[in-house]
């Protein structure tokens, strides 16, 4: 079953249907509990049509395009707005205001696992579990925490995206997915990623890529669950114990045995089956607790 933006201009006025619209928001299935999936960098909700036909059934679902995708319309991209995390966890509390959630279980993909962290700070009542997919709260090196990234290496990132942008997607998509050029994954993520305007992309990975929210990590107090790949081009391993240490609230780390989380196949692997064993996360979220540093 499937809504559509429409409904809700009925509902609540033209108002609610210009922010529903803008991000393109949906709901799907039939189940009492809400699920928010939230995409990540370069992609769009198209980034969940593997893993939303085994949740419909189950759940009722809210997608959405984050400001900045290419299936949003670059006009409403503010450069300045946009130069901080925080503006897209405000855009997700609009949406999810607008739609009169009360209380879901928010699934982030990437950078969006610190957007939900974000907004679960400022209303922590509407979110009952937090499920972060490869998220990093900073992708640089510094004293003592290992994100990945030296200055230099986002300066090279940065500079191959506005010389060349389809040459940067090219060589990107490929080490992001970790396959070969040719396979359905990487194309599939090469058209997403070629569908944001370069300009937008460019200042949207230097807000991603230059952020550091360590310091808001203890005041998340709403349960996580972390998953993280094993192999992951942006993310690695050592992040999510960093995040699972330095979380205000209880939370579990799952390292899962796959290639990289940027496409439909490895995130089916790891949300699909999580999601729906739902007993399994609860017990564990009720037995562990870890301590808070930042």
């Amino acid at each position: 079953m499937d809504y559509s933006v429409m409904w809700f201009e009925n509902q609540q006025g033209r108002s609610a249907m210009s922010l529903l619209d803008a991000h393109n928001v949906r709901i799907v299935g039939a189940g009492e509990e809400l699920v928010v999936l939230s995409h990540g960098f370069g992609t769009d909700q198209s980034l969940w049509k593997h893993v939303v036909p085994h949740l419909v059934d189950n759940y009722r679902l809210v997608l959405f395009d984050m400001m900045g995708a290419g299936t949003t319309n670059a006009e409403d991209f503010s450069f300045l707005r946009y130069s901080t995390l925080h503006a897209y966890a405000d855009d997700l509390l609009a949406i999810l205001d607008e739609l009169e959630i009360e209380s879901c279980i928010f699934v982030g993909h990437s950078v969006s696992g610190m957007v939900g962290c974000l907004a679960s700070i400022e209303r922590p009542d509407i979110f009952s579990k937090i499920i972060t997919i490869s998220a990093s709260p900073r992708y640089l090196n510094d004293i003592n925490y290992f994100g990945g990234f030296e200055q230099d290496d986002l300066n090279q990132l940065f500079g191959a995206m506005q010389s060349n942008f389809k040459a940067w997607v090219s060589g990107f998509a490929p080490l992001a997915v970790g396959d070969d050029l040719d396979s359905v994954a990487v194309q599939e993520f090469s058209r997403t990623l070629f569908n944001i305007r370069p300009d937008i992309a460019l200042s949207v990975a230097k807000t991603i890529f230059q952020s550091d929210l360590r310091c808001i990590l203890p005041q998340v107090s709403v349960p996580c669950h972390i998953l993280q790949s094993s192999k992951d081009l942006a993310v690695p391993v050592v992040v999510s114990d960093y995040l699972s240490s330095s979380l205000g609230g209880k939370n579990i780390v799952e390292v899962l045995p796959t290639e990289g989380c940027d496409r439909g196949t490895c995130l089916h692997k790891l949300v699909g089956g999580f999601i729906l064993n739902r007993n399994k996360s609860e017990m564990l979220l009720t037995a562990q607790s870890h301590s808070k540093f930042c």
